[in-house]
């Protein structure tokens, strides 16, 4: 599975990720940069301008949503507060720090350059339906 950000800056965006995620991307060309998360799951990080450059006025220009909560990209750790702090220290803002959610994860969120939600969990005990 790739999920896929569109960001203003494709640079600026590759090395916030780089140091949150304490990785090198896998693919970094113009118009994509990617980094493998585990499994079959990659993040990738496209420019607004490719992707209405792809889609034209099929869609609208994800520009004008700067700043709007387009995406949360929840991600699971052994230990999530390392990554909440590398996200803020890469310039994130914290929206809530590292705390038990009632759906039985500790969980940190902050927004990344472009304005997604990051959440930094672990699992503390088995989701039921």
């Amino acid at each position: 599975m790739l999920t896929i950000l569109y960001v203003s800056d494709q640079k600026t965006s590759k090395e916030f990720y780089e140091k949150v995620l304490n990785m090198a991307p896998v693919l970094d060309v113009p118009g994509m940069t990617e980094f493998k998360l585990g499994g079959d799951c990659s993040l990738g990080l496209m420019p607004e301008k490719g992707i209405k450059k792809l889609l034209g006025d099929a869609l609208p220009d994800p520009a004008g949503a700067k700043g709007v909560p387009r995406a949360e990209l929840y991600l699971t750790f052994n230990d999530p507060a390392a990554y909440h702090k590398r996200a803020l220290d890469a310039g994130a803002k914290e929206l809530s720090p590292l705390q038990s959610r009632d759906w039985g994860d500790d969980v940190a969120y902050a927004l990344d350059p472009d304005g997604h939600v990051l959440a930094f969990a672990r699992k503390t005990k088995p989701h039921t339906p």
